[in-house]
């Protein structure tokens, strides 16, 4: 059931709003993090995206005239914009041929008597029918229009119009009064004078017609006034031109998603405002660039003096050079075939001399060089104030130099829209769609979501039966189709070689994979990435997703296995690379006597005879290899060109016998290889920079040679069990990284054999070394700069040369046991953290003799220390953080007032043992930690404290009631406190947003309650863990909201609920545990302002709400997300959105049964516009965790999802 109710739900979102139906929530809630899927799905109504600006009422009659003149238009076409009703020997050669010039100079087509009607044709008729086929009738009534009986026929043919199908009427009273054309009167009385006798039986309906247009609102042109022709001929041209949008508008309805997309670029364009704006479209080949800026040049083109579309720019610049191109420019805007342009530099020259004082609208479509943008747009100067130019491009990077102010990266169709658009090119109308459902599907699929792909397969399965389409989409499989695969390749062409070999790596084998992991590769293999990579993304051929892996559109990905298969699909030895695991079974089987292969890259789990054939790929570049077979590799294997070479869990014990050179091989990757024995010799490999050797178990033997490798950067022998020795150091200049961690056999660190061997070491890791007894002289390692000893439990002296080292930043010697004592710190200027955390036999703190500015972080949890003396507070001024949990014995000291964050937990404190007045010098601490202690209550100083942020009284289980808390405080946390009675009122601290309460037993439940109504009228977030109760509210996996018409104005936010579900209580799940509507029945409460609401409405009005009712809706989790911090996401708008779902799931299966409840909360005050009231993220004090925000919201345009991330640690 819930399958069909979201089917239809989806049905009718596509139906009636046009937004992709699956915006998602992810919510992270409790005390754990658990991982929580909200799928949310909106449902609007269908004129969501008209926008409505004040008019005046002329404005008003001539955009209602023109919606009606657009519907009807449906029953019969509309030839013409304008019908000219005119006198001609008043106005024909002067005002209404400028005014006639200037309607067709802004593309409007305009009807013209003398200049549209064939010669010899009867007028009566044609005219008519003219009339009849027009948008808007503009009557320029003139001295002796009303002299003339076929002007009043006109008149009385145009009024009827305007009164049967909706004509737009626009009167120009050119040199008379309105008053003598609305009463006939002066000229036009003595013309009717005349009428009366010729043609009494019109003059009734001339009369009336004459009457009614004289009525309406138009232009008034005399000399009286001080009227300007030229003036008034623009406002004229300009009001047409406002009443004709809709036109281009339902053009471009036809075009799948385009409102959406149309929509952001117009926001980019800012129509309307001041100066020049370049926005550059951007996007993968095929993807509607060209599509998209031509909607927006049919809707906006109207709106400006000149105009013009220059397509393929790329191709045609190729063919006839940029000069026609410039010609081209000019002749579109100026409407003049007569320009000339003899050079590049002239074009330029005439460009900006000729358009610079006009407003225009220029498309440059298909740029590829910056060369182009020079010569058709080289400077925002060359046009005039108001002016747009749009540049359509696969290549990012010609707009991110001086010329796009904004870009907009075209977003690829919705799978709706695709099936949309391959069903209006693929099926026949006398085809049913429903036997060829499943197949459009895969076509569908195939394209993902490329335009260019739909339409071209589409297209060309039109004609095809059933087998044929199964025949054709299994087919593209092996062999893409030409045409998409050509448009595709135009930015692969533009690439250079380095970067086609970079592009081809990357689509071959490191799509879903980390750019951060394909770096080293592509690095080794000396393709320079760094630069080449950014190159690849502004061509729209590749994508580094948000979690930093590589992303690109199937077709693209597939391009790139075509062009690695060339002329010889069916020749693997002949491809550069291997793409499928059989082609290397058929190398494979090829055995030893294989001729030379081309092969440049080798992957994939190892087969077990590709020892036999892998010297015959002398071009391999890199290999990478999982369970590579015992065997060594053959002595004629010597490939010159390898860069990187990883194996990956191999089962050799030596790598190759003896000495092998690989000149070029710059990382060696042989982690998990548990049989290995001893490495090869270093002699060979002069250009090695990286070696992995992590978790080489079996490894005894390093060969002596690293001792003297002056290329090795980073070395990594971490977890290797059985190695007891490193070979002396004698010349490592450039090794900066040395991870010896977790050699539990080691007996010693490395012997450095001068202060020269190891002048540039910044990282040594010799954790968990546990026969380390003491460290090296640090004299011989004068650029450390992170030095981890962290479980070395035999360790017992520290080189006093540490204390004068002048580099060092971070030192870890957590779990050292058996240390007693840190050295004199007499110099250590660049120390930012000191961790000796556990050293359970330190008695005294490290004796500082010198100014420490540097040192942020000072842990001295779980020590023996007993004094922390005045130095620390005196040298280390800027000290952040001071961790003294569990430090029993220490009697509490003075702490400097830089301090923000003090941990005092497990600290053994009772009542009196915290001086009133300790913490008078910490003005700026921010977080402090009392938890695990034994006190009643707290002393009074604790309120005097003007910064702090967070108090933590967790499983303090004597403490009987709160202090008075800081009124700076945002996050509470009392778990596990059965003691505690909480009566205080918590909404008397106007930033707390934060509450952890499980295991408080007496708790009044109004104070949480205050603490959410303070919070919703201040538009700020709310998280709060509480006791489980039984609930009275139904908690389901799908909540569906029918939100009220005022759900915007009188509500302030969402209340999200979350628990696990007990199956001993299946009544807490409700009618049906998949779904629930909230909010059907309830149009009666919408409309009123009574409350509460039940637990089942929409709304829950939490002012009125009573003790009792909350004791009966305890949650676990329970989270306030305000509307205002949601005001950035597009589906997110009062006008439109009508219906809202949540569905929970628990994404790593924590929690059986995860229930969701879902709320609105009722506003104290009204919210006014979007983004009156912006929510300032920084009034939720939220830095209790450095990488965890308690509510992130993001929204994905691509997919159109949107995830609110709660987590309440």
């Amino acid at each position: 059931m819930a399958v069909e109710f979201m089917e239809t739900l989806n049905e009718n979102i596509s139906a009636n709003t046009g937004l992709s139906p699956n915006t998602l929530f992810t919510l992270f809630a409790t005390g754990v993090t658990v991982y929580y899927m909200v799928s949310v799905f909106f449902r609007g109504s269908s004129d969501h995206h008209q926008q409505h600006t004040p008019m005046s009422s002329e404005e008003e009659e001539v955009q209602s005239r023109s919606m009606a003149s657009s519907s009807s238009s449906s029953s019969h076409s509309l030839k013409y914009e304008v019908f000219l009703s005119f006198r001609g020997e008043d106005t024909r050669k002067n005002f209404v041929d400028h005014l006639y010039e200037d309607l067709v100079q802004q593309g409007i087509h305009t009807y013209k008597d003398d200049e549209t009607l064939p010669r010899g044709e009867s007028i009566g008729p044609t005219l008519l029918k003219a009339i009849q086929e027009s948008r808007i009738a503009l009557v320029v009534f003139s001295p002796n229009y009303a002299d003339s009986s076929w002007c009043l026929d006109e008149l009385a043919c145009i009024m009827e119009c305007r009164d049967t199908s909706r004509q737009i009427v626009m009167p120009v009273f050119y040199h008379v009064n309105p008053s003598d054309v609305r009463n006939q009167k002066g000229k036009y009385g003595k013309a009717f004078s005349k009428h009366e006798r010729k043609n009494k039986q019109k003059v009734e309906s001339w009369r009336n017609a004459l009457e009614k247009a004289g009525n309406l609102s138009g232009w008034v042109i005399n000399d009286t006034q001080n009227s300007y022709e030229a003036k008034c001929i623009k406002e004229i041209v300009d009001t047409i031109s406002k009443s004709l949008p809709t036109l281009t508008t339902n053009a471009n309805k036809k075009l799948i998603g385009i409102e959406a997309r149309l929509r952001d670029l117009k926001s980019k364009l800012k129509i309307g405002s001041d100066g020049v704006h370049m926005v550059g479209i951007w996007g993968v080949g095929g993807g509607g660039k060209t599509t998209l800026a031509s909607a927006a040049y049919a809707e906006l083109s109207h709106q400006f003096e000149g105009h013009c579309f220059l397509q393929n720019i790329r191709e045609e610049s190729n063919k006839h050079g940029l000069e026609k191109l410039q010609e081209k420019i000019l002749s579109l805007v100026l409407k003049t075939k007569d320009i000339v342009v003899g050079s590049e530099i002239e074009g330029r020259s005439m460009i900006e001399r000729k358009l610079r004082s006009k407003r225009v609208l220029v498309v440059l479509d298909d740029v590829d060089n910056v060369k182009q943008l020079e010569e058709l747009a080289g400077a925002h100067d060359w046009f005039g104030e108001g002016s747009r130019i749009i540049i359509t491009t696969r290549d990012e990077h010609l707009l991110s130099t001086r010329y796009a102010d904004e870009v907009y990266e075209v977003s690829l169709l919705s799978h709706d829209e695709a099936m949309e658009l391959f069903r209006r090119h693929a099926y026949r109308k006398d085809k049913p769609i429903e036997d060829y459902e499943m197949l459009s599907k895969e076509a569908v699929s195939y394209a993902d979501g490329l335009p260019l792909a739909l339409e071209v397969l589409g297209s060309f399965l039109y004609d095809k039966n059933k087998d044929e389409w199964k025949c054709a989409l299994a087919r593209l499989k092996d062999i893409p189709d030409d045409e998409v695969t050509k448009r595709l390749k135009i930015s692969y062409d533009g690439l250079t070689a380095d970067q086609k070999v970079l592009f081809l790596d990357i689509a071959c084998f490191f799509r879903g994979e980390s750019k951060e992991e394909a770096m080293k590769v592509l690095d080794a293999c000396d393709l320079h990435p760094g630069i080449g990579i950014k190159v690849l993304v502004q061509k729209s051929l590749i994508k580094v997703d948000s979690d930093g892996d590589f992303e690109m559109h199937d077709l693209i990905e597939e391009m790139a296995h075509n062009i690695v298969r060339g002329e010889h699909p069916k020749n693997p030895e002949k491809h550069s690379r291997i793409l499928k695991e059989e082609d290397l079974a058929y190398l494979c089987d090829m055995g030893a006597d294989a001729p030379p292969m081309e092969t440049e890259v080798l992957l994939y789990n190892e087969h077990p005879r590709l020892s036999d054939v892998v010297a015959n790929m002398k071009k391999l570049r890199w290999i990478r290899l999982d369970d590579y077979p015992a065997s060594s590799f053959p002595s004629n294997f010597q490939p010159k060109e390898l860069g990187y070479l990883e194996l990956h869990k191999s089962q050799q014990k030596e790598l190759w016998h003896g000495y092998k050179s690989l000149p070029n091989l710059k990382f060696l990757n042989l982690e998990g290889s548990c049989n290995l024995i001893k490495t090869p010799d270093f002699e060979g490999l002069p250009c090695l920079e990286r070696l992995i050797l992590e978790d080489c178990k079996s490894l005894e033997e390093i060969h002596p040679s690293i001792g003297y490798h002056k290329r090795l950067v980073f070395v990594d022998m971490s977890y290797c069990s059985g190695l007891k020795r490193f070979p002396p150091i004698i010349e490592m200049k450039k090794l900066e990284t040395l991870d010896l961690s977790y050699c539990s056999k080691l007996q010693e660190f490395p012997d450095i054999q001068s202060n020269k061997s190891l002048p540039n070491l910044k990282i040594l890791n010799l954790s968990n070394s546990k026969n380390l007894i003491k460290t090296p002289d640090f004299e011989g390692l004068p650029c450390l700069e992170r030095l981890i000893l962290e479980y070395c439990e035999s360790l017992e002296e520290i080189h006093p040369s540490i204390g004068y080292h002048k580099r060092l930043v971070y030192v870890n010697l957590t779990l050292c046991t058996a240390l007693k004592r840190f050295p004199p710190i007499i110099h250590m200027k660049k120390l930012e953290t000191l961790d000796l955390t556990s050293c359970y036999e330190l008695q005294q703190c490290p004796d500082i003799q010198s100014n420490m500015d540097s040192l942020v972080t000072l842990d001295l949890c779980n020590t023996g220390i007993e004094i922390i003396p005045p130095s620390v507070g005196r040298f280390c001024t800027n000290l952040v953080s001071l961790n003294l949990r569990g430090c029993s014995k220490l009697n509490l000291p003075q702490f400097p007032r830089s301090l923000r964050k003090l941990d005092l937990s497990n600290y053994n404190l009772g009542d009196g043992d915290i001086p009133s007045d300790i913490f008078c010098e910490s003005l700026n601490l921010q977080v402090l930690d009392l938890s695990l202690n034994n006190f009643s209550t707290l002393p009074s100083g604790i309120s005097r404290l003007p910064g702090l942020k967070l108090l933590n009284l967790s499983h303090c289980i004597n403490l009987v009631e709160f202090p008075d808390l800081p009124s700076s405080i945002a996050i509470l946390r009392a778990e596990g406190c059965p003691s505690l009675e909480i009566v205080r009122d918590l909404s008397d601290y106007k930033w707390l947003w934060k509450v952890s309460l499980l295991g408080v037993v007496k708790l009044n439940k109004r104070v949480l309650l205050s603490m959410l109504e303070e919070n919703a009228v201040k538009d700020r977030f709310m998280s709060v863990l509480l006791p489980v109760v039984e609930p009275s509210s139904i908690y389901t996996k799908l909540v569906t909201l029918q939100l009220p018409h005022n759900w915007y104005s009188d509500f302030s936010g969402f209340l999200l609920s979350l628990r696990e579900m007990s199956t001993d209580h299946p009544e807490e799940f409700g009618e049906d545990w998949e779904q629930r509507k909230f909010g059907e029945d309830h149009s009666e409460k919408f409309n009123n302002d009574l409350g509460p609401y039940d637990s089942e409405g929409v709304g829950t009005d939490y002012s009125h709400e009573s003790d009792e009712d909350w004791e009966q809706c305890n949650y676990e989790g329970v989270g306030y997300v305000p509307f205002s911090s949601l005001r950035h996401i597009p589906w997110f708008n009062p006008t439109y959105t009508q219906n809202i779902s949540f569905q929970a799931e628990d994404v790593y299966n924590r929690m059986n049964n995860l229930g969701l409840n879902v709320e609105l909360v009722r506003s104290k005050s009204k919210i006014g516009d979007l983004n009156e009231h912006p929510i300032d993220y920084s009034e939720c004090w939220d830095e209790e965790y450095e990488d965890n925000k308690t509510f992130e919201i993001t929204y994905d345009s691509q997919s159109s999802k949107t995830q609110i991330s709660w987590k309440h640690l």
